[in-house]
């Protein structure tokens, strides 16, 4: 489908029991990707699972996911037992917006179990190509748990001055509240944070900062797919008399598009061949974010722009019906 392509697999890491990174050959092309971004992976039987980057693009370290097992997960237990060395993958363009727009300021990480995936990514990538001092608290059940352990001392020996590494472990210091966590987040609550894994601990985590007086707390979302994002686009019909037209500059082309009354903007942009860029199209990712310069569009759905960014003129445009008769959109 437009927009995929092939990766190979060319090494499978075990983590721990439940957990495995699979260390990606993209070609020559390469793969360029933002810290804490994911990649959306076609599996067996139509369907499509979105898994985090756990490299980081500033290292000179090969691209590679990792996964956890998911009890009864079709996704994570295909890859965890079946993918192999040499095998390939179909994936979408690397998407999401989880991880700082520059690498200077200091951050605080917080993360729980898998959540730690994008978040290493942005550790390394800061530490690496930055300024910035990073403090990080990861949460797992018990020693065994912890994935990328190893990884981590080794950041925490490399980069003594600038990277703070805090484990918890549920088994001797039991679930993380807001109260226990407070002494421990609390002297970085100035800093931009970062927080990824169970919705408890998030919760936990933000409640904690917000006492201290935090502003800047940033939370990624895990999802799962209900529909199947490598099928393509369903056709889009004669635009009847109430059609709407976008004007949309992607990648410093320009591109008239029509649509329906119901017709979302991406399902038109991919209807008239227009490579534009999606990934879940369930209003839950950010690939798709434009924003509108002309006109208007209502969403059906969003889950990731945040009360700036509408203010901004962001939509998602797998979400996003135009309103009136005509709308101007940029990618750029």
């Amino acid at each position: 489908m437009p927009g995929s392509r092939t990766v190979r697999v060319v090494e499978a890491v075990r983590e721990t029991a439940d957990a495995v990174s699979l260390v990606l050959d993209p070609g020559a092309d390469g793969l360029a990707y933002r810290p804490g971004q994911f990649l959306t992976v076609r599996i067996p039987g139509g369907g499509a699972r979105c898994y985090s980057l756990a490299s980081s693009p500033h290292t000179g370290e090969p691209p590679r996911i990792t996964v956890k097992r998911v009890p009864g997960g079709t996704g994570s237990g295909w890859i965890c037992d079946r993918v192999a060395v040499g095998d390939t993958l179909e994936v979408l363009p690397p998407a999401g917006t989880f991880g700082p727009t520059g690498l200077d300021r200091d951050l605080l990480l917080v993360a729980g179990g898998s959540g730690i995936t994008p978040v290493v990514s942005v550790a390394k990538s800061a530490l690496a190509a930055g300024r910035a001092r990073v403090a990080l608290l990861y949460a797992n059940r018990d020693q065994a748990s912890v994935i990328f352990r190893d990884e981590l001392r080794e950041l925490a020996e490399d980069f003594p001055g600038r990277f703070t590494l805090t484990h918890w472990l549920e088994s001797l210091q039991g679930l993380p509240t807001p109260e226990l966590l407070a002494p421990l987040l609390a002297p970085h609550a100035d800093r931009d944070a970062y927080l990824c894994g169970p919705v408890p601990l998030m919760d936990a985590a933000e409640t904690a900062l917000r006492a201290a007086g935090g502003r800047t707390v940033h939370r990624e979302r895990y999802f799962s797919l209900s529909s199947d994002v490598f099928a393509g686009p369903d056709p889009v019909s004669a635009a009847p008399d109430d059609a709407w037209t976008a004007q949309v500059r992607l990648d410093g082309a320009a591109h008239t598009v029509t649509g329906g009354p119901t017709t979302p903007l991406l399902d038109a942009l991919l209807a008239a061949g227009v490579d534009a860029p999606y990934s879940c199209r369930e209003g839950a990712c950010a690939a798709c974010a434009c924003r509108v310069t002309a006109g208007g569009a209502k969403m059906a759905r969003n889950e990731v722009l945040d009360a700036t960014d509408l203010a901004e003129g962001y939509v998602l445009a797998c979400q996003a019906v135009p309103v009136g008769d005509l709308i101007e959109v940029t990618y750029d």
